[in-house]
Order: structure tokens, then sequence, then C-alpha cells
């Protein structure tokens, strides 16, 4: 069977191969193949697209020339930006945020001046064909207005020769969403364009804020975010979205598609060098810049754009439509909370009510957070130290009967023995064998929560507390994280821990204490505050649990042991 299938595979090939000059000659031949200069192919189109609304974005009719005779910059301005746009690729220039200011204290620049001027700026368009994106984003359009201008406002940029016509128009309101129409024909076909942030964000100044870049997007309940590594530069991402961008820790800029089912997505991955040290600029290293191009496979792109922090009142103010119903009908999505957002979303929502309503002060909120966290957590953390200083007490025993069956395989029957001793023991002492974890194991959610709270929370960006500019950032001066090393070694010292080798406890009470002060050397302030006044909390209630009658047993315990060990 298998030598005749061969035989049938060769003789059809044979066919194939003798009939092709007959082919050639008496069949149509199809047109010849155009030059492609773009190494990115066109997408494929599904073979039973979904019928879309046709944008009526007009165009400038064949024929008619339509170009400015010099470059002018037209500013849009609210309450919440300052937009400057050049008719020079009908694209942004300058993109200020007038509620945020960057290292310097000045007005935040969103635009990423050094990766635009290499890769594009914003709105400028992305087209499949380079040579004629290239075109798109380097003629002269005609400008509808020019000079500044007040939101509510509306710019339109066109241009048109023999072969090429574009029309842009930009709608402004008082929020932070741009409402954005695209549509370009060349050579009487409608070509497919998407307008793009192409090159990261302005606010990206560290090799870690860029590592943090990310490419997001969202389906009906459905939430990817792509990690630098994985993006493509020039990779297509077929729809559909309700919404697609790129967002680093803090800002954000994602399309809105106003047809999610034609939507799709590419995706562009550069890299510039940038200093390793701002104090030393003349030493480089190369970082990944992210951008996106967003708009409509099957004709005129039409849709929204935000442009802004990621606040979460403000992006809950942001409507997305075509989500289901049991899926937030906003842009609050975009603040990734983690896999524990159901506890560390209404953390921040506490923390916020708590500076906008007592404190006024983002540092101090974290500090009245903690203490409430903390004496909510206390008498879970009481129970843990009991149930461990009554192990420690029992320690010894348990020792004495595990030696007593060292000389049995584990294979051997007579091991189940020394369980069942053991188990004897514990229940004789009151002690559960997974008391003194089980209060642990259900605070560690909560506090992986915090943890990651404090992470993405915006507000923190640049907050002031005591001697601490930029609670976002490290401690300049390192005294938080100095005083979590301090305040664990405290904290081990008071610990009794009765069934540890006396130099195995010395060398633990001091490693501990070193390796958590190398870990958050560098963490955020806001963090390493409610680390360190946690372990606070923690020393002052290991102090009472020391002067009960079951800690005095173990520190007794202790000393005699110490004194065994010296003899």
């Amino acid at each position: 069977m298998e030598r005749r299938l061969l035989l049938v595979f060769a003789l059809t090939f044979l066919v194939i191969l003798l009939f092709q000059p007959l082919l050639k000659k008496y069949l149509p031949q199809p047109p010849p193949p155009q030059k492609q200069t773009e190494t990115q192919p066109q997408p494929v189109q599904p073979s039973n697209p979904v019928p879309t609304v046709q944008a009526q974005v007009p165009t400038p009719p064949a024929g008619v020339i339509k170009q400015a005779s010099s470059e002018a910059e037209t500013v849009i301005e609210n309450d919440l930006y300052r937009i400057t746009f050049t008719n020079r690729g009908g694209q942004v220039k300058s993109w200020i945020l007038k509620k945020f200011d960057d290292d310097d204290g000045k007005p935040l620049e969103l635009v990423n001046q050094l990766a635009a001027a290499r890769y594009g700026y914003p709105l400028s368009v992305w087209a499949y064909d380079e040579t004629l994106r290239n075109k798109l984003n380097s003629v002269l359009y005609v400008a509808s207005s020019e000079g500044a201008q007040k939101a509510p406002a509306e710019i339109t940029f066109e241009y048109a020769d023999q072969d090429v016509a574009v029309h842009k128009t930009l709608r402004f309101d008082h929020t932070y969403v741009v409402h954005v129409e695209v549509s370009v024909v060349s050579k009487g076909s409608q070509v497919t364009a998407f307008p793009m942030w192409p090159s990261g964000f302005g606010d990206e100044t560290s090799i870690a804020s860029y590592a943090a870049t990310l490419v997001e997007y969202q389906n009906g309940s459905n939430v990817e975010r792509v990690a630098v590594k994985k993006v493509g530069g020039g990779a297509t991402v077929q729809g559909p979205f309700n919404w697609a961008g790129v967002a680093d820790q803090y800002f954000a800029a994602v399309f809105l598609p106003e047809d999610a089912q034609a939507a799709a997505m590419v995706t562009l991955h550069n890299q510039i060098d940038i200093p390793k040290d701002p104090q030393k600029p003349q030493e480089t290293t190369k970082v990944d810049v992210l951008g996106a191009a967003v708009g409509n496979l099957h004709g005129p792109t039409v849709g929204r754009l935000f442009v802004g922090p990621k606040v979460l009142n403000v992006l809950e103010s942001v409507p997305v439509a075509g989500l289901p119903s049991n899926v937030d009908p906003d842009l609050r999505q975009l603040v990734d909370f983690g896999w524990l957002g159901v506890i560390s979303r209404p953390l921040f929502v506490w923390l916020r009510w708590t500076y906008e309503k007592m404190v006024g002060n983002w540092g101090w909120a974290i500090a009245i957070q903690t203490l409430i966290i903390n004496l909510a957590l206390m008498p879970l953390r009481i129970s843990s130290m009991k149930s461990a200083l009554k192990m420690q007490k029992i320690q010894p025993q348990m020792n004495s009967i595990k030696e007593k069956y060292k000389k049995y395989s584990l294979r051997d029957p007579r091991r189940q023995e020394m369980n069942t001793e053991i188990g004897a023991l514990m229940k004789q002492e009151g002690v559960s064998p997974v008391g003194g974890c089980l209060p642990l194991l259900i605070q560690m959610p909560f506090l992986f929560a915090y943890y990651r709270m404090l992470g993405v929370a915006i507000d923190l960006r640049h907050a002031h507390w005591l001697w601490i500019r930029d609670l976002s950032s490290a401690d300049p001066w390192h005294i938080l994280p100095i005083a979590i090393i301090i305040t664990m070694l405290f904290t081990q010292r008071m610990t009794p821990q009765a069934g540890m080798d006396p130099a195995q406890q010395k060398m633990m009470n001091l490693l501990m204490p070193l390796m958590l002060g190398v870990i958050s050397w560098n963490l955020a302030a806001g963090l390493c505050l409610y680390w360190s006044e946690g372990n606070l909390i923690a020393i002052a209630q290991q102090a009472v649990m020391n002067k009960t009658k079951l800690g005095r047993e173990m520190r007794e315990m202790m000393l005699k042991r110490a004194k065994k060990k010296d003899k």
C-alpha cells in the first residue's frame, strides 16, 4: 500500500510538470505582482468579514491638488493639556499634560522627543507601504486653522496630489479624549492607514521606566498585556478590540475604534540609546521603545484616542462601548491591580479617601492606613505568635522522638509510629501543626495586594512626605530601607526561637534583615514606608507577647540552652 501511494504521488507530480507549458499557453494568467517595499505583508482579510459601518470621512476629489506652501503650527489647549500640531505630516510635536510635572518640576511633556525624532510623532499615519507611509508623514498638509485655540475645537488636515488624497479630522473637548478620523485614498482606492502613537512616552527617563512599557488591548472580558520582549516590530494583531494601544507605569495612549469588529493593531518596537546614569551621559545603553497604530481594516478609521494619566477616576469617566454586561464599561482595566485586584483596588480607593478626606498628604495617608491594617490583622498575628511559641516550647521533645526513630529508614513502617507520637505530643500541649502558618497564609494575599496597589498608584508619583520628594521613587537618603534593616534586627532578636541552634539563629538574625534591606534599597519610598511602619508595629506586638507567661517561659528556656551550649 505504501509503495502504491508513493507511485501515485510521483506520477501526479510528473503530470503537473509536463502540463506546465500547456497551462501557461492556453489558460489566462494572473496579473504580475506589484512591487512591495514593505517587509510586513498586508493583513489577510477574513473569508467572511463582519459587516462594518463605513465612516463618512470626506476626501478631496481626484485630480485636485491640495498642499500647503510652508510649515505652520496649531495649538489646541484645555485645562488638562496643551497640544502643538505641525502641518508637516499633520502630527503632534508636543503633548503637555498640565496637571503633571516631570523630574525637574516642569509640566510633563508626554512626547518622547528623542524617540519621536527617529520613529515618528503622535498621530502620524501608519501604512503598510513604507514609501507611502514616509510620504504621508512628511508632506505639508493644509490645516483648517492655525495659531492657538481653546477646546472644544476641531482641526482638519488635508493633502492631495495626482495619486494620493488624505483627510484627518481631530476634535477636542474638555477631557483627555480626542476624536480621530483618518482617510487615505491612493490611485482611487481606499488604503489601510492607521493613526499611531509610535514612540513611547516622555516620562520614560530611566531603564526601568522603558522596561515597564506594555502593549495592551481589551476584547470583551479579556485584557491582554504584552511585555516588551514579546512585542514584534511591524506585526499586525487582528481585532476585534474595544480599545488598544501602549501604556507605561503611569500613562497611556489607547485607541477606542468606533467599529471594534473591523479593528486591527500594528505593534511598533524600536530601540534608542539613553545614558545609563544621568550624571554620566557619555555612557549609554540601548532601551526598547514601544508604539502602536490602531485602525479600521475595511475603510477609513473613526474612533477616539485617550492620552493621559492612569488615574482611576479619570479612566472610569471614559466610556467603552461593546463590553459585556459583567465588565466595567470604561477604561479602568488600564490600571493593572494584578491577580489580587479584588483586594488591591478597594485598598487604593480607601487610601485615596484617606488622602482626600483626612490628611491631604499621601505619605501620612499610607501611615494611617498601615496602622489600621496592622491593628486589624493583630488577632491573626497574635494567634500565629502563640502557636509558634508553643511549637518552639515542645521542639526539644519533638527532636527526642525524631532521634529515637532516626535508625529506621523512611520506608520502614515503624516510622509511622514517630508521626503518631509527635501528633499525640502536639495534641497534649494544645499545639496545632498549622497554627503558626495559617494566620500568615491568610495575611499574605492582603500584603501582596497592598504591595501591588502602591506600585501602580500614579497618585504617589512626585508625592511629597517629610524628606521624600517622590513616594513612587526610591528614598533619596535610604533612611526607610535602613529602618527596615534595623527594625528587622530588633524583631528577630525579640522573637524566641528555642528550637533553633544558637549559632544558626545568630546567622539568621543577621542575614535575614540584610537580605530584606538589599531588596528594599531601591524600592518605592511609599512601599518602604508601609514596610518599616509594619515592622515597628510588629516589634510592639512582640514586646507585649514576650511579657506574657508563655513568652517568659520561652526566654528562660533559651537562656538555659545557651548556658548548656557554653559548657
